[in-house]
């Protein structure tokens, strides 16, 4: 099972006018532990944003599984729900999972999940889709040793 963290940046970016902002971003970083996450996180953003930049805050997500499309940037996060049987206690228990899917619409990422979770064994019920605003997503290939984008991930396997 994947661990993603999310990791904060800011930076300081020009604007058309020559005004400086600050800007502030949310990505997903898939990796081991916090320590590989912040070098990851420097790692790819080092080409992608043009000044430099400092992680603000590294944490955990809750995420349970990530589908991405390539034809959409947005991300949406869905809370999934499905019953569970505790079988040592013998009851029935509710089990919430968090996943995020790119779509273009919330309409599209309700369609996307449904068919993501096409072969799921038990009913499940998806309670809320709310738009993300996550950056990117980079997942780690292990058996490359070089990290990539989830979008660089899914055309190597089409």
């Amino acid at each position: 099972m994947k661990t993603w963290f999310i990791c904060t940046i800011k930076y300081h970016k020009e604007d058309e006018q020559g005004n400086v902002r600050k800007i502030t971003e949310p990505y997903l970083v898939d990796a081991i532990s916090f320590t590989e996450a912040e070098a990851r996180i420097y790692e790819e953003l080092q080409g992608i944003i043009p000044s430099e930049f400092q992680v603000l805050d590294l944490k955990r997500s809750n995420f349970a599984d990530i589908f991405h499309f390539e034809d959409a940037d947005t991300w949406y996060k869905c809370k999934v729900s499905y019953m569970s049987i505790d079988e040592i206690a013998g009851k029935e228990k509710k089990v919430s999972n968090f996943m995020l899917v790119s779509a273009l619409n919330i309409k599209q990422a309700y369609e996307r999940i449904e068919e993501s979770l096409a072969n799921m064994i038990v009913p499940y019920t998806v309670h809320s889709i709310t738009e993300s605003n996550y950056m990117d997503v980079f997942v780690y290939d292990g058996a490359v040793a070089v990290p990539k984008k989830l979008s660089d991930v899914a055309k190597e396997e089409a």
